[in-house]
Order: C-alpha cells, then structure tokens, then sequence
C-alpha cells in the first residue's frame, strides 16, 4: 500500500497540485475537524467508488490511517485504482505536525 505523510499532503496542498482528498470517517466525525476533502464515510465507499477519480492522485484520510488505509487496499484490489494513497496517521498527525489549532478527538 503507498502512504504519504502529512508534510507530504500539505507541500501538496500549498503547491495547489491536482489531486482527490477524500475523507472516509464518519460526518460526525467531519464535523469536529476537517481537511476540505470529500466526505465519503468509510461504509460507502462501494456504493459511491463512482465519485472516485482515476485520472489524479487519490489521497484517502480517517482518524488515525487505519480505515483509510483499509480502503486504498480494497480501491486497488478490486476497482484497479492504482495512484491511490493512504495518509499515514490520519488526521491526528495532521493536527500533531502540521495544524495543531484543529481540534483532536
């Protein structure tokens, strides 16, 4: 599974490069702190691949990496997605290395 770092994913967004965020938590979840991805909670992810893109970079996000990084599997395994990443500790690392005034949960 390919995985990218929070530092990684803000040089991104600070470059205003071309690529898909997409959030797979809950949209209570969403609520108390996001990224500006695309809410697309984790058990809907097949009834929703559609609203995934194949022609960018996907970078999916959770909490913590570990439903995110479920989904970039099941992506690449049984829909051929292959420019699919996994955010490497989820939003929590993104509060504790890049934006730590988001609040934590």
């Amino acid at each position: 599974m390919k995985e990218i770092t929070v530092k990684e994913l803000k040089y991104k967004m600070d470059q205003s490069e071309n690529f898909q965020l997409i959030d797979v938590r809950e949209p209570h979840e969403v609520e108390i702190c996001n990224l500006g991805g695309i809410n697309i909670p984790m058990g809907t992810v097949v009834d929703r691949v559609s609203e995934i893109k194949k022609d960018v970079a996907v970078i999916i996000h959770c909490r913590s990496g570990a439903r995110s990084g479920a989904i970039v599997q099941v992506l690449m395994k049984n829909y051929g997605y292959t420019d699919v990443y996994n955010l490497k500790g989820g939003i929590l690392a993104w509060i504790g290395e890049v934006d730590d005034s988001l609040t934590s949960y």
